[in-house]
């Protein structure tokens, strides 16, 4: 037997007894003769004691470094007064070995464990010795807690656990498809599922009417700190429930996660924002609420001044004057307004307008600014509708309205950040009413679907197709934001032929090109489909929050680069021609690098 007991678990219950234990070793110190080991696993530490009475013993004692695997068997000790460690939950006792077990040595690895500062690349490329740390370990640790946490409570509540397939057909939704081509199928291609969306509405249409499943899913497009080209999200969807419903049963789910895994209370309701009353007060679709601050507009006030750059964005009706009030920031120096400035600019604002508050009782003197000399009669009228005070500094973005919102918008969550204006520690919140499409082309008037086309709009079949102005249109769909990101989203489906169709036309898709992708849905439909809806979580994003890190990389157990590869298997990798032959593909040099 190599292991009664993890290191961890050998605590002053199991004084004076025998126990085995196997782990690697932490560290080795020798001290007058007496060769002390800390023993490793997953559960923790555990001191291990060779005294020099067996001398084969204690020469593979010697022997031993850092990171080389033992058995050690042995009696279980308390330590003395003046050797006990409160810090470690083995503290309190110590193994005297009776036997050691040398199973495997280790190279002097690249780092040391215990090291505060790593270089993430080093991590990467050394991702086994990487997770050995016990923060690392913590984390994971943090996820499988949240994923047993959300089977034992879909378990519970009627939810059955089906699969869907991995390999299957491309389908538009939002981003690119990782394609696989099929050997047995020449010239044609099988997609990677960026969601399992159809197959889980094809799984209400057969009669489960609660599924779901923690599933890996795939998107080829650009990286973020919060994004891979492979994640996982806990896929959701039932029958026969409103929007309400099953708003209610996720809130539930997440209210115990949060309590279960991070002791987290949420004894609320999580309240409700619209998506047009986000964008207007935070410019983002998913505000962080612990942040007090919101966006006013004030275009209705420029409209008749002489300074064109506030004055024309003011009059287009696709454009936004808006402020931001930051209370007590007018000790802002102009280095740090400067770097605000460049910071916006990544959102595409040409500037960072800015008014200083000083002493708001002395009119547009006791304001500090380069921009009030030109529109002196509407200033005090800006100052009363955004609240200023003394001491406040005022930005103002005006430009196209996206641009304002989103530059505005993150500049709200910098600021806030950079000041540490939270006004609590968790601040969840559900964001309703998003609209059903979105212009992509002004010149056409192409339109994309905001959430995917399979969500039911808030209008009837014959509503779509008369509607003049689709975008205004809204749709039922969710999404569930914590502390500024998203969790989670979904939406109520389409169960009607009719109006699927009318949706897709919309889209710009032709009868033909449906059938060639949707074809199996469409016909589905045809069958007796209930109302469904459902939502999924990104897995990843919701242990990153619950484990308190900036990054979902570190909360995966072998994540990819920003380039999407691989450090330590250095995927993705060429293959042999002869597997290219069986597949009908050769190489190409890319376009622009052709001769």
């Amino acid at each position: 037997m190599m292991r009664t007991h993890y290191c961890g678990q050998v605590t002053e219950t199991l004084e004076n007894q025998n126990v085995t234990i196997s782990g690697w070793v932490h560290r080795r110190r020798d001290h007058g003769g007496v060769i002390f080991i800390d023993l490793r696993d997953r559960e923790g530490l555990v001191q291990v004691v060779v005294n020099p009475d067996d001398a084969e013993k204690f020469a593979k004692a010697e022997k031993v470094r850092s990171e080389y695997v033992l058995t050690v068997q042995g009696k279980v000790c308390g330590r003395t007064d003046g050797t006990i460690n409160p810090k470690m939950a083995t503290g309190k006792i110590e193994i005297v070995a009776d036997s050691i077990e040398i199973l495997s040595t280790s190279a002097p690895i690249p780092f040391q464990l215990d090291d505060k500062v790593i270089s993430e690349e080093i991590r990467l490329t050394y991702r086994f010795l990487d997770l050995r740390r016990d923060e690392m370990q913590q984390v994971l640790r943090t996820r499988f807690d949240v994923t047993r946490t959300m089977r034992r409570f879909l378990d519970d509540n009627g939810f059955m656990d089906i699969e869907t397939p991995i390999l299957t057909k491309s389908t538009p939704e939002g981003a690119r498809d990782y394609l696989v081509p099929s050997r047995t199928h020449q010239n044609k291609f099988f997609a990677l599922p960026q969601s399992p969306q159809l197959f889980k509405q094809l799984l209400m249409m057969s009669g489960f009417d609660r599924y779901y499943q923690i599933t890996r899913c795939f998107r080829d497009e650009d990286l973020r700190a919060d994004r891979q080209p492979e994640f996982t999200q806990l896929d959701i969807e039932t029958s026969f429930m409103t929007e309400p419903e099953v708003m209610g049963y996720m809130e539930k789910l997440t209210k115990k996660i949060f309590g279960e895994v991070g002791d987290i209370h949420f004894t609320e309701d999580f309240p409700q924002i619209t998506y047009a009353d986000a964008i207007r007060d935070y410019g983002i679709d998913r505000p962080d609420l612990r942040i007090d601050m919101k966006l006013v507009d004030v275009a209705d006030l420029l409209q008749n001044i002489d300074f064109k750059v506030f004055a024309a964005p003011a009059k287009d009706p696709k454009g936004r004057v808006a402020a931001l009030r930051v209370p007590q920031g007018a000790k802002m120096t102009r280095k740090e307004i400067d770097d605000y400035t460049k910071f916006v600019s990544i959102y595409g604002a040409k500037g960072l307008a800015y008014i200083k508050v000083n002493d708001l009782s002395a009119g547009i003197e006791g304001l500090q600014s380069p921009i009030v000399k030109f529109f002196p009669d509407q200033v005090m009228a800006i100052m009363e509708r955004v609240g200023a005070e003394d001491g406040d500094i005022v930005f103002f973005g005006a430009d196209k309205a996206k641009i304002v919102n989103e530059a505005l918008g993150a500049l709200r969550c910098k600021i806030g950040e950079d000041l540490d204006m939270f006004t609590k520690e968790w601040a969840p919140v559900w964001v309703v009413d998003f609209p059903m499409f979105e212009v992509i082309d002004e010149e056409t008037g192409a339109l994309t679907a905001i959430h995917h086309p399979f969500t039911q709009p808030k209008a009837t079949t014959q509503e779509i197709l008369v509607h003049k102005n689709p975008e205004d249109m809204l749709s039922m769909a969710y999404d569930m934001v914590i502390n500024g990101l998203e969790v989670g989203g979904g939406s109520v489906r389409i169960h009607d032929t009719d109006m699927q169709a009318a949706v897709l036309k919309m889209l710009g898709i032709s009868d033909e090109e449906a059938q060639e992708k949707f074809g199996f849905l469409l016909n589905a439909l045809k069958y007796g489909c209930p109302p469904h809806a459902g939502m999924a979580f990104g897995l990843d994003r919701l242990v990153m929050i619950l484990a308190k890190r900036d990054s979902i990389r570190d909360v995966i157990a072998f994540p990819k680069t920003q380039s999407a590869a691989c450090m330590l298997t250095e995927a993705p990798g060429l293959v042999a021609n002869d597997q290219l032959e069986d597949l009908a593909l050769r190489f190409r040099k890319p376009v622009k690098d052709a001769k």
